[in-house]
This record gives structure tokens, C-alpha cells and sequence, in this order.
């Protein structure tokens, strides 16, 4: 556990080579935390893999907690595994939420980043989150978009993040706890393109820490400067070769993200993998995935 600071002890772990190729990963969500299956992308043998659960998440503590807890801490704890572990520059690898915090730590660090592999992009805009809270990706799943709908008034529906924080941060912990597993099967649900939904999926504190970091940085526009922000300073990393994998049919982060982040961007190489979703599981991004990695054993 490392302490960064305003009460928040973070969950550190190292695995593979101790003097391989450092490779930072970044899970999603946010609120997503780490897991053992995503060590399987980096050779145990070519690489130093390091891996983290975020502020609030995982087996990070305080949980659940929403206090000094944005994108900018997250950068600076970035900043604090870095130097805590000794390492001059790494890969990262992070999708959804991951590549978002992958782009804004590499704009703000671009010394610090030697390749960036970003996996179901997500530039954090308001577009994008009208899509996946304001009825876009509902249409494809109105089913299920109903059941995201239903516990909310419908003189609230017009702002459904916003409903869903007061529902979260209400301070009764059982009504927090059924809001975030709603929260929490809506995009679950979505993630892989062949995934059959079964009703309470997700463990209730699992829910309950995801549904709300998620909420909350949702509420706040990931805490960016401003509207489009990674886009328009897409320049500051330009020098950087970044792999990109993208789902074809990803339902939560739409391949228009993934499309306008490489367009232009000559370092850049988006991979749009057919009949994929969202899901770091999913088989055609798993490989490619794994193609990507095994692409840099020699170095970025």
C-alpha cells in the first residue's frame, strides 16, 4: 500500500521481470480497479508490469470515497508510483477510462510516457456521455435502457447523471447500493458484444465504489479544463507512438472517439477490430492486444 496523501492509500503491485520494460497499466471506469487477468498482455519475461488500483477502488482505501479524488490526483499519483518505483519512463497501456487518464497523464508528463497502448478510447465529452446517458446507445438496447430508466422520475430523465448522484450520494448507504447496481448492470451489459446479461452481476461493493467514482466524474466532466480538452492538446504528444485497438461495435466508447484521436496523428495506429465490443475480453481485442505487446518486446 502506498499513502498519497489527503487520507488515500493506494494498492501497488509489480509483476514479470524486475528489470524488464516497464509498462504502467491503468484500468477503467473509473472505479473499475485492477484484476489478475489483466497481467496477461505483457510477457513475464520481457516486461516489469505495474498496476494500481485507483483512488476509492479496489483494494485502495479509503472505498467508495469521493474525496480528493479526481483526474489531476490521479495524474499525480501517476507522478508518485513513478518515482516511488524508480523508473525513468514506461509504456502505458489503459482502456475506456484508462485511456482517457493514459492521455491526460502523458499530456501533462509527455517526457515520462515512451508509448502509449490505449485500448476503447474515451476522450471524456459531453458528446460522449450524452451518448451513453442520454438515450444513443438505448436505442440499441431499449430493453435495458428502460431498466436504467425506471427508478428515475421522469421529470429527472433529462439529466440522468445528475439524478443518479443524488440517488448515490444520498447518504442512505441501501439506497446507494441498489442505484449503483443499476448504474453499474447498465454498462456492464453493454461491454461485450456477444453478453448475455444476468440480473445482480456485480458484487455490491464493487457497484457501489464503481457506480459512484464513476457518477462523480461524470458530474464533473472527468474534472478536464474544458469541453474537448484531450483533443486540442493532442499536440503536446504527438512525438509519442501510441497503439490503438478499437472494438467496431463498441456500444459504451463509439469508434468515433478512437477515429478522431488518430486522425492526423502520423505516430498514431488505430486497429479497429471487427465484430468486437467494448471489453478487454473481448477475443479479436484480447489478441490484438497481445500483438501490440509482443510488437514492442524490443522497446517502443
Amino acid at each position: 500500500m502506498l499513502e498519497v496523501g489527503e487520507g488515500h492509500r493506494l494498492y501497488v503491485e509489480q509483476c514479470g521481470h524486475p528489470q524488464g520494460l516497464p509498462v504502467l497499466v491503468l484500468h477503467g471506469g473509473p472505479g473499475g480497479g485492477c484484476s489478475p487477468a489483466m497481467r496477461r498482455y505483457f510477457d513475464p519475461s520481457v516486461y516489469r508490469t505495474v498496476l494500481f488500483d485507483q483512488r476509492g477502488c479496489g483494494r485502495s482505501r479509503p472505498h467508495a470515497a469521493v474525496e480528493a479524488n479526481t483526474t489531476w490526483h490521479l495524474v499525480a499519483d501517476i507522478e508518485r508510483i513513478r518515482e516511488t518505483l524508480g523508473i525513468d519512463r514506461w509504456i502505458v497501456f489503459g482502456g475506456s477510462w484508462g485511456a482517457t487518464l493514459a492521455l491526460v497523464y502523458a499530456q501533462a508528463h509527455p517526457d515520462r510516457v515512451a508509448h502509449l497502448v490505449l485500448r476503447g478510447v474515451f476522450l471524456a465529452t459531453q458528446a460522449e456521455l450524452d451518448w451513453f446517458y442520454g438515450g444513443g446507445a438505448g436505442a440499441f438496447w431499449p430493453d435495458l435502457w428502460a431498466d436504467f430508466l425506471r427508478p428515475i422520475p421522469e421529470d429527472e430523465r433529462g439529466d440522468l447523471i445528475a439524478a443518479y448522484h443524488r440517488r448515490l450520494f444520498c447518504g442512505d448507504h441501501a439506497i446507494e447500493a441498489r442505484h449503483a447496481g443499476i448504474w453499474a448492470h447498465w454498462e456492464n451489459a453493454l461491454a461485450s458484444i456477444d453478453h448475455v446479461p444476468l440480473p445482480g452481476e456485480a458484487p455490491s461493493d464493487y457497484a457501489r465504489a464503481f457506480a459512484r467514482l464513476e457518477n462523480h466524474y461524470f458530474a464533473n466532466a472527468a474534472f478536464l479544463e474544458e469541453d474537448g480538452q484531450i483533443l486540442r492538446q493532442r499536440r503536446r504528444i504527438e512525438h509519442i507512438p501510441a497503439s490503438i485497438v478499437q472494438g467496431r461495435y463498441d456500444m459504451i466508447c463509439p469508434p468515433v472517439s478512437a477515429w478522431k484521436l488518430a486522425e492526423g496523428w502520423t505516430r498514431a495506429r488505430l486497429r479497429m477490430v471487427p465484430a468486437a465490443g467494448h471489453a478487454l475480453s473481448e477475443p479479436g481485442i484480447s489478441a490484438e492486444l497481445v500483438r501490440v505487446m509482443n510488437g514492442l518486446r524490443d522497446g517502443p
